[in-house]
Parts: structure tokens; C-alpha cells; sequence
């Protein structure tokens, strides 16, 4: 059952990011041809470096920022990289010359935190500005934050909720006659830059994601063969199939493929012990025997 929603995830992904895209498979190779001519070539060749420098499993994020940087340069203009957002934020060229997230932003990447940005900017524009933000962990609809001044019962106020999130808030008048709001939850929508960073990674995948330059091939690293051994018999001992896991893994694209395939997300918690081994496997990690080792204990 887990299995079939992470398919209808990918199906809808598809959906979403030929839509935006054009490109219902999409790649690496497809996304740089579509970002340069929007981008420029320097700006695209910075956010490529920045691509490069990441982990490979953390590679696939990187690259669904930049399709969130397309599709939101294509809304708001190329003008937004170099605009200046006032206070201490630096333009958004200027992040990406220096790479470096700012608070309260630093859980983030820089393309992550710049992605964030240009998904707001783009909700903002088909919006307008949130009144206040909310935290949807909790599903609690009524009177979560503080009016604004001058409102009137049946008004509807946009709020904010996750990068490029909004939902509406309902005015209400309560049985005391004070003013309230209650959340309508129906009404939560993302701005099309934040569907795009989402539909991209879900769509292509954790990979092999190659990049334009890399010698030598990263996904070409062998790896070692009693790591990987004993990954892969945990996986089947868990369920995963034998063609989930391939028929061997011999280099590091051997292994990042079966990530995906097995989709480990879906699957029960334990499987995050699987996840950190696998990854530490893929990214060369001095974490790995101990992350082998809590695979044994668990």
C-alpha cells in the first residue's frame, strides 16, 4: 500500500512538473538546457558549482532548487536576482557569489534558502503579502493568530505557511461578538516555484544526477562490496525485492538507483536506519561502519 502512494506521488509529480516544465521525465541534463537561456550562463554556472558541492544524496535537492529558480525567474522577471530585500538580506546574486545561507534560514542550503525566496516572492505577487504564519503540524483551525486592525466578519486573509504556502483565514464573528478567524484548510495552495522544486525532485529522483564537467565521474567510485553486501541483505530480509536492489552494486550510481527504487520513504520507520547506512555508502562517509553497526543493533 506505502509502495502504491509513493507511485501516485510520482505520477502526480509528473504531472505537475510537465506542466511547469514541459518535461514529464525530467533530468539534469533537460533542467540546465532550460535554465541557461533564462538564467544567463554565469549565473547558471554558479548555480551549478553550488550543485556540484553538495553530497551526491543530497544532489537531487540542489537541482529541485534550481528548477524552482526557473520556473520563479520566469515569473518575476531576471531583475529579481539583483533587487535588494531590504534590511541586512543580500540580493539574491549576492548569495550565490558568496553560497552562504543566512538566518533564520541556515537549516538550509544556499539554493534552498533561495528557492525559499523566490517562492515566496512568487506567492506574494499572485496573493499579496500574509497577514501572519501559521504552523499546519498543528491542524487546529481557529484563532491562531492575531487579527490586523480594521477587519470585517466573511473577510478572507492570506496566510502564510511554508515557502510559497498560503492558505486563507476566515473572519468570524464569535457568540461573545468578538472578532476571530478560522482557517480554511481547502484553501491551501503553493506558488508554482515551490511546486516546481517539489514536482522535480519527486519526478527525477534522487538519480545519478551527472553534471556538466564532473571528471571523474563520481558516480563511478566503486564501492565496497561487504558494505554493500550487507545493506543489501538487510533490504531483503525487510522486503525489498531483488529487482528494487539490482542485480549487483558495484559503483555508487549502482546504489543511488536502488535508493529510489526501493523507496525507502514509504516504507516502515526502521527503514531510516537503512537510508543513513545506504547514504553513507553513496557518500563516501567515515560515519559508515557505525551506521552499519546501528543497522545490526536495531
Amino acid at each position: 500500500m506505502r509502495q502504491a502512494h509513493a507511485e501516485d506521488a510520482r505520477t502526480e509529480a509528473r504531472r505537475v512538473v510537465r506542466n511547469l516544465l514541459g518535461d514529464e521525465r525530467p533530468t539534469a541534463e533537460t533542467l540546465i538546457a532550460d535554465v541557461r537561456p533564462v538564467l544567463g550562463d554565469e549565473r547558471t554556472e554558479r548555480t551549478l558549482e553550488l550543485a556540484l558541492g553538495a553530497s551526491l544524496t543530497r544532489r537531487s535537492a540542489e537541482l529541485a532548487a534550481i528548477a524552482a529558480l526557473l520556473v520563479g525567474t520566469r515569473e518575476l522577471g531576471e531583475e529579481w536576482w539583483s533587487r535588494p530585500r531590504g534590511g541586512k538580506l543580500p540580493a539574491p546574486d549576492e548569495v550565490v557569489r558568496t553560497a552562504v545561507a543566512i538566518e533564520p534560514w541556515t537549516d538550509l542550503t544556499a539554493l534552498e534558502m533561495l528557492a525559499a525566496w523566490i517562492a515566496d516572492d512568487a506567492a506574494d505577487q499572485l496573493w499579496g503579502r500574509p497577514v501572519a504564519e501559521v504552523d499546519l503540524n498543528s491542524w487546529h483551525a481557529e484563532d491562531r493568530f492575531r487579527l490586523p486592525p480594521g477587519v470585517r466578519p466573511g473577510q478572507r486573509l492570506v496566510v502564510h505557511f511554508d515557502a510559497g504556502g498560503r492558505l486563507d483565514a476566515v473572519v468570524t464573528r464569535r457568540p461573545d461578538d468578538d472578532l476571530g478567524s478560522n482557517l480554511d484548510f481547502h484553501s491551501l495552495r503553493y506558488s508554482r516555484p515551490a511546486e516546481a522544486q517539489w514536482s522535480w525532485g519527486v519526478a527525477a529522483g534522487l538519480g545519478p544526477h551527472r553534471l556538466p564537467g564532473e571528471d571523474p565521474d563520481p558516480y563511478a567510485r566503486e564501492v565496497p562490496s561487504a558494505a554493500g553486501g550487507v545493506l543489501r541483505a538487510w533490504a531483503v530480509r525487510h522486503g525489498a525485492t531483488r529487482e528494487q536492489l539490482g542485480e549487483r552494486w558495484e559503483t555508487v550510481g549502482d546504489v543511488v538507483a536502488a535508493i529510489e527504487r526501493v523507496d525507502w520513504m514509504w516504507r516502515s520507520g526502521e527503514w531510516f536506519g537503512w537510508w543513513r547506512g545506504a547514504s553513507a555508502l553513496v557518500d563516501d562517509s567515515a560515519y559508515l561502519p557505525y551506521r552499519l553497526e546501528e543497522l545490526a543493533a536495531g
